[in-house]
């Protein structure tokens, strides 16, 4: 059976492609503790990120050069509402429900994709965030 000289190239692409294609983890190496949520991106943010939790705007902790994941600590059992947004990404699920459990924390993956919305110069300066009393929000590498 002879093959059409395309079949092995598209072979060895597609091959290199799916081994060259770093893979997000779907479950945490180490559990998460009790009132603390994990995000983990797809891919590298740079942000600056914002986070808000019940409506109110929590301070994020930012890296210089980005970030895999952002670790929410100090939130207390139940249900609660947040929103996720930068000026440079964009987030799937941006906004949610989180129900957490009083004995464990949550671990959430999240779609990542680069929208750089600044297109000259830089982006405006955050305002000061509120912040809920014993909840801070970290960018983790």
């Amino acid at each position: 059976m002879k093959f059409h000289p395309a079949v092995p190239a598209l072979v060895l692409i597609g091959a290199a492609s799916f081994l060259g294609c770093s893979k997000v983890p779907l479950t945490p190496s180490h559990p998460i503790p009790a009132g603390s949520v994990v995000f983990r991106f797809t891919r590298k943010v740079k942000g600056p990120v914002e986070l808000s939790v019940d409506g109110t705007r929590l301070a994020v902790q930012q890296l210089p050069k980005g970030a895999t994941s952002l670790q929410v600590k100090g939130l207390p059992p139940g249900k609660h509402r947040y929103f996720l947004t930068s000026q440079r990404e964009t987030f799937s699920p941006d906004l949610g429900e989180l129900d957490l459990p009083a004995d464990k924390g949550l671990y959430q993956v999240t779609l990542t994709q680069l929208l750089d919305s600044v297109l000259y110069g830089q982006p405006d300066p955050l305002p000061t965030a509120e912040g809920l009393p014993g909840v801070t929000a970290v960018l983790l590498k």
